[in-house]
């Protein structure tokens, strides 16, 4: 069995750490600088930062957030959000960040994922998809969940990841913020038609919850934001949790 990895996620906008549910009702929940520190102590394997409004407003990542974010973590930290080019990318990843997240952009321009994929290693490039259900289908949403691509989801993941995306971070634009579990259909037919790493994203609430998505899911990752902001789940707690079922974990 391969390590399965716990990933907090930092929403961030003008600054501050915020969570809403599927993608609206945002509420502040503090500095992503103390709670990057809280969570590599908590025994987190990643972070993943997301400035949630730069895709929306047309303006770059906020480097002054990424590299203050970086210089108090020793694990991996993977950045999202208002990344249009290589160039971007490159700035990103200069500033600090092990990873990058895109998603608008990969929709935009897909061979911005080959680009990147080929400059700077796949293990560095990851293509978010932000997906909502709709009739039987999973459709691809953009620029924080506002535009409907009319993609299918995956169908997308497919293509992304023969463009050389590392890994795939998707988010259940249904279940984000209501704490009711992860998509555990939508995760398997991604996990199930790709060779890449999934990163399951969005309905977090429980133990279970991250047990479920981890085995019958499919996911080599969970991510969550909520649960951990409100301290509801501590990291350290949940891998615990997850050793005891039988999921090989990081302690």
């Amino acid at each position: 069995m391969t390590v399965k990895r716990i990933i907090p996620c930092l929403d961030v906008k003008n600054g501050r750490v915020v969570k809403g549910v599927r993608f609206a009702e945002l509420r502040d929940k503090g500095d992503p600088v103390l709670l990057a520190v809280r969570y590599e102590e908590e025994g987190a394997d990643e972070i993943v930062l997301l400035d949630i409004s730069a895709s929306i407003e047309g303006r770059e990542t906020m480097l002054s957030v990424v590299r203050d974010t970086a210089s108090v973590l020793t694990i991996p930290l993977t950045v999202g959000g208002g990344i249009g080019s290589i160039d971007d990318i490159s700035r990103i990843l200069s500033n600090g960040a092990d990873k990058i997240a895109i998603n608008t952009a990969a929709v935009k321009n897909p061979d911005i994922v080959s680009m990147a994929s080929n400059e700077f290693g796949s293990q560095s490039i990851v293509v978010a998809i932000d997906a909502k259900s709709i009739g039987d289908r999973y459709r691809v949403y953009t620029y924080s969940g506002t535009v409907d691509t009319g993609l299918d989801a995956i169908e997308w993941a497919k293509r992304v990841a023969n463009l050389g995306a590392g890994e795939i971070l998707l988010t259940s634009i249904d279940r984000d913020g209501t704490r009711l579990g992860y998509d555990i259909e939508l995760t398997r037919l991604v996990a199930e038609a790709v060779n890449v790493p999934i990163i399951a994203s969005g309905g977090a609430g429980t133990y279970e919850h991250f047990y479920t998505i981890l085995t019958i899911g499919g996911a080599d990752a969970a991510l969550a934001a909520g649960v951990f902001h409100d301290g509801i789940i501590r990291i350290g707690d949940l891998k615990r949790y997850l050793m005891d079922r039988g999921i090989e974990v990081r302690i």
